[in-house]
């Protein structure tokens, strides 16, 4: 049984494969997706335990991908880290006020990632034990 069910989504598509795969050996089921616009829809048929979202991508980036599925009742309480190339602080400050809950910059370590989420996982499922 799957630790838990993770979308990734971004266009890079090498990115995808090396989060599916790092994601899938630490025994989490993983959805993809390649822009904003399929990781909402995503998002709201799967339902996933949290979101790995890229901010520079075609159609919807993800500051207004992570605005729009915080703002939305059925996904406003699923977890979103960002993963971008922009490291700044402004960019980040930008991430967190659209809603994200943790924040990444590329190049990134995936068992740093990995440990994040299991830290993430961790916090939401004690939280939603003592609820």
């Amino acid at each position: 049984m799957a630790k838990g069910r993770i979308l990734v989504v971004d266009d890079e598509i090498y990115i995808v494969h090396i989060l599916d795969f790092s994601l899938g050996m630490e025994g989490y089921e993983v959805l993809t997706a390649l822009d904003g616009e399929q990781a909402l829809e995503k998002a709201r048929l799967e339902h996933p335990d949290l979101i790995v979202l890229d901010i520079m991508m075609p159609k919807l980036d993800g500051y207004e991908t992570c605005k729009m599925l915080k703002s939305d009742e059925s996904t406003r309480n699923i977890p979103v880290i960002l993963l971008s190339a922009k490291g700044r602080n402004v960019d980040q400050k930008v991430g967190f006020e659209a809603g994200a809950d943790d924040y990444i910059t590329k190049p990134f370590s995936p068992r740093k990632l990995v440990e994040r989420i299991n830290a993430i996982l961790g916090q939401t499922s004690s939280q939603r034990m003592q609820a």
